[in-house]
């Protein structure tokens, strides 16, 4: 069935902020030890959560204003999964509030910003083989 215009472009918006994340994300980890990795967990995060709700947004299911990765996954259709564990979910999602602020919390290590940009570019990855292809920015 097609997708309506609108719904396409909506998606779209989504998938382009998603991807810009991931360009920052990945970009910091070039610095090296030097790499503000705080900021790369955070936009790893961010790009997960916005390819989350672009599939969303695709198959017309209303979400809330969250970060959660786990939620936002319980949300997709029936049979659809984002495949990855339900620990590596709450870690994603602990970047998006924790380390946004001043806190006290364990600093994230260089190999830890890594690991988050994996998991961010596996959930692009599965959500993006998913969309339709008029939907991707290319």
């Amino acid at each position: 069935m097609p997708v309506n215009e609108h719904v396409l472009t909506v998606v779209r918006g989504w998938i382009d902020k998603a991807e810009s994340d991931l360009k920052i994300a990945v970009i910091a980890l070039e610095a090296g030890q030097n790499c503000p990795t705080d900021a790369v967990a955070f936009h790893a995060q961010q790009c997960a959560e916005k390819y989350l709700k672009a599939l969303l947004v695709l198959d017309s299911i209303d979400f809330p204003k969250i970060h959660d990765i786990g939620e936002l996954a319980a949300l997709l259709p029936h049979g659809v999964a984002i495949g990855i564990s339900v620990e590596k979910q709450r870690r994603l999602t602990s970047y998006a509030t924790v380390t946004r602020y001043p806190g006290d919390y364990e600093p994230i290590s260089l190999t830890e910003a890594h690991e988050a940009v994996e998991i961010a570019e596996g959930i692009r990855a599965q959500t993006r083989s998913l969309l339709p292809k008029e939907a991707l920015v290319p």
